[in-house]
C-alpha cells in the first residue's frame, strides 16, 4: 500500500475505506508504518475529521489489533466509564472500586497523561509497588477475584491504541475527535466529555458533538453507552498531581 496517497486522500478530505484502514492499523502495530506517516495521517485527520463510518471501522480495527479479552460465560456486566481528561481528573480511582462493589465487573484498560492531563496510569503508578502492566492471565483473575483491573494498553491488548495514543500526544492531534472516539475499548460504557480551559474540549458544543461521535461509535459496536457533559474551568478537587491526587481519593 502507498501510504503516502492515503495521506494526501484524507489531506484532501476524501473518506478513507474500511481496508485502507485495516491496512494502516496493521501496518502501524508491526512498524511498517513510520511514526512520521502515521503522524502526518493524525494531522490530516485533525484538520479534516472521519466520517462516522471511517470512525467505527478505525475502533474495530484498532480493537482487533491485539487479543480481545474473553471473559468467563456467566460473568457479571462488564462495566466502565472512559474520560475525555481534566486537570485533576481522579474520578475513575475513586469509581471503579465503587463499582466493583455492586455486583459487576470493571475491566479497565486506562492511558497515560495526554496533554494538559494527567493519566490514571500514572496516578497509580505514585504508589510504591502498585503493578499496572498485568498480563491477561494476571488481569483476569484479579477481576474475578476483586471484581476490576486497572491496567495499560500492551503489546497483546490494544497496541494499535497504545501505539496513536502516544503518537497524538507529540503531534498536535489531542484534540481530534475521531482520534479521541477510537481510544474506546470497552462493553457497556459511560462517557464523561470535559469542556473548558482544563480540557482538551474548549466549548460545550465541542463536547457535545464529541459526545454524540463517541455515543454513535459505540452504539455501533453494539456497546451500551451514555454521555455526561462536565465544565472543566477549574481544576477536580483540592489537589493536582499524580501522588497528590492518590492521597486526596484515599
Amino acid at each position: 500500500m502507498h501510504f503516502p496517497s492515503l495521506i494526501e486522500k484524507k489531506r484532501d478530505g476524501q473518506a478513507l475505506t474500511t481496508k485502507e484502514i485495516n491496512n494502516l492499523v496493521e501496518d502501524f502495530v508491526v512498524g511498517d508504518l513510520p511514526d512520521y506517516q502515521m503522524s502526518a495521517l493524525a494531522m490530516a485527520v485533525f484538520f479534516r475529521g472521519m466520517t462516522s463510518t471511517e470512525t467505527h471501522h478505525l475502533t474495530e480495527a484498532m480493537m482487533q489489533s491485539g487479543r480481545v479479552l474473553r471473559y468467563p460465560e456467566g460473568s457479571p456486566p462488564k462495566i466502565d466509564k472512559h474520560s475525555t481528561g481534566g486537570v485533576g481528573d481522579k474520578v475513575s480511582l475513586v469509581l471503579a472500586p465503587l463499582l466493583a462493589c455492586d455486583e459487576v465487573w470493571v475491566p479497565m484498560i486506562s492511558d497515560r497523561g495526554l496533554g494538559i492531563t494527567g493519566g490514571t496510569l500514572d496516578k497509580l503508578e505514585s504508589i510504591p509497588g502498585f503493578n499496572v502492566n498485568l498480563d491477561e492471565k494476571r488481569a483476569l483473575k484479579q477481576l474475578e477475584k476483586i471484581g476490576v483491573f486497572m491496567i495499560g494498553e500492551t503489546e497483546d491488548i490494544c497496541p494499535a491504541d497504545k501505539k496513536l495514543y502516544s503518537l497524538r500526544d507529540v503531534t498536535g492531534t489531542v484534540p481530534s475527535q475521531p482520534l479521541i472516539v477510537a481510544s474506546i475499548n470497552l462493553d457497556r460504557l459511560v462517557l464523561n466529555v470535559k469542556f473548558g480551559s482544563g480540557a482538551f474540549m474548549k466549548t460545550k458544543e465541542e463536547a457535545e458533538q464529541l459526545a454524540k461521535a463517541m455515543t454513535s461509535v459505540g452504539e455501533s459496536m453494539k456497546v451500551k453507552t451514555s454521555s455526561l457533559l462536565s465544565p472543566m474551568d477549574e481544576p477536580l478537587g483540592r489537589n493536582v498531581g499524580n501522588a497528590l491526587e492518590v492521597a486526596e481519593c484515599v
